[in-house]
């Protein structure tokens, strides 16, 4: 958002799954969070579409739950949610939709649900003429998962491609709505110093993790078709890669930055069969202790396949073949019921010649880096060395620590506030395109096949840990350690 953001304009947001949970316990929070911000104008209108037997008041008092404490206006808008119950294979749904909007309307249409309708209701609206822009826009945004592989990517592509504009696409990724994501290219981009070290020449290599303590819960239908790495790696940690690995925009315009995006994610080496080997670690969590708390193996988790061969963990190690980044590894990391609830980015700068300590009673010197924390206490961290007091030439490691509370009063968020407000405003900045979801599935395809032809299973390590052995075998055989994750 701008430092002075103007007001929503009035339109309709149409929600497909408006009874499920991403609508209750995020998109509703978020506009709250909006509203309380003054950035819901009085001509917003909600329109739920569910398959549910359901009347307004019903919604209402669902959606009211998890709002929290109802900000000024909540109840003028509370009476502009309405709901539309039907099929979402259902032709007459999408009459009935058409029959709710002014023809020369705005309206932005949220698919909040799975995967498989996708394609349908983009048909669907098609067919009846909803996607057309006549006086006003008509935005869509989807959801991820976009594709499981990347001939089903293609396909979703293809078939959303056809019956809408690209501009009038938002592939959504609620990553990029942490403040501290964003703040990269702050960070990079106005402040010289960093820029000038970030490159081949100063940095060693880069971590970036996305660890959560919480195993699969509910979703074992849904993750056991699924796995991490499908999950997370061509979706969320590709585009916090892309967001370490861009060379600097013409301009922060949408179209710029997401042009320097998708370079990065098209430079990623392709892992060959032997590289998958070696340079990949598929782990598997199995019972153990989380914060105290007795966490079941995933196998035995509800919805879960016995004899499951899925994923819960995933590193990499990858290269991105720019000039920028010419022989500087990338190593990838995300795993469920893990040791601590940590995503984040370490850049570790190349260590200093030892001659000028040679005659000193400095013994080692820990390398400068710097840590992007994502979530959950967003900040940066420099690690650095400095002089211990005392007479003779020894050194010691302290950190700068900025933490955005400590700065900045930050209301409680769900992530989805700003990427909703750039919907509602026309803004795709931190949105995907087509040719990035393709790229991100096109470097993760390697392994994919390497794995559907490899009978093994993933290797096991126990819930509440850092992963599997094998994930330090892969980092440690370049001389190098995972940043430890905070507990």
């Amino acid at each position: 958002m701008s430092a002075e953001p103007e007001q929503m304009p009035g339109a309709t947001l149409v929600i497909f799954g408006a009874s499920g949970d991403l609508t209750r316990r995020l998109l509703m929070p978020a506009l709250a969070n909006l509203l309380r911000e003054d950035l819901l104008g009085e001509e917003l209108h909600i329109l739920g579409v569910a398959c549910e037997d359901l009347d307004d008041e019903e919604l209402r008092a669902r959606l009211d739950e998890f709002v929290g404490p109802a900000p000024p206006g909540w109840e003028r808008l509370r009476r502009r949610i309405t709901y539309l119950k039907g099929a979402f294979e259902d032709d007459a749904l999408y009459r009935a939709i058409g029959d709710r909007l002014d023809a020369e309307c705005n309206a932005a249409f949220y698919l909040a649900t799975p995967p498989e309708y996708f394609g349908t209701i983009v048909e669907k609206m098609a067919g009846a003429h909803l996607l057309e822009e006549k006086s006003g826009f008509r935005r869509m945004l989807v959801e991820k998962p976009l594709g499981h592989d990347l001939a089903s990517a293609r396909v979703l592509n293809k078939c959303i491609l056809s019956r809408v504009g690209e501009r009038q696409v938002y592939r959504i990724d609620h990553f990029l709505g942490k403040e501290t994501v964003q703040n990269i290219l702050v960070a990079r981009f106005a402040n010289p110093m960093i820029e000038a070290v970030w490159n081949n020449r100063y940095v060693d290599h880069v971590q970036i993790t996305a660890a959560e303590t919480v195993g699969i819960g509910r979703r074992g239908k849904f993750y056991d078709a699924t796995g991490a790495m499908r999950d997370m790696v061509p979706n969320h940690l590709f585009q916090l890669l892309a967001m370490v690995g861009m060379e600097p925009p013409n301009s922060f315009a949408a179209d710029a930055i997401g042009t320097e995006k998708t370079k990065v994610i098209t430079a990623i080496r392709a892992l060959t069969s032997k590289a998958v080997e070696t340079d990949v670690v598929r782990g598997q969590y199995t019972a153990g202790c989380i914060d105290e708390d007795l966490c079941p193996a995933y196998a035995e988790e509800p919805d879960v396949d016995p004899m499951t061969r899925t994923e819960t963990y995933v590193a990499i190690k990858l290269w991105l073949d720019t000039w920028r980044w010419s022989g500087v590894p990338f190593y990838l990391r995300t795993g469920k019921a893990m040791a601590a609830r940590e995503t984040e980015i370490v850049l570790q700068f190349k260590p200093v010649p030892r001659a000028l300590f040679a005659h000193s009673n400095v013994t080692h010197l820990p390398a400068n880096r710097l840590v992007i924390h994502i979530q959950p206490d967003e900040g940066l961290k420099f690690d650095f060395l400095a002089k211990l007091p005392g007479p003779v030439i020894d050194t010691a490691p302290v950190s700068m620590n900025f933490r955005y509370a400590d700065r900045f009063t930050l209301p409680k968020l769900t992530g989805y506030e700003t990427l909703l407000y750039d919907l509602m405003i026309g803004d795709q900045t931190l949105f995907q395109s087509a040719e990035a979801i393709e790229a991100g599935w096109a470097a993760v395809q390697p392994i994919l096949d390497a794995w559907s032809r490899d009978n093994g299973h993933p290797q096991i390590y126990r819930a509440g840990s850092d992963g599997p052995v094998a994930a330090e075998a892969l980092i440690q055989r370049d001389g190098r350690t995972w940043h430890a994750l905070r507990t």
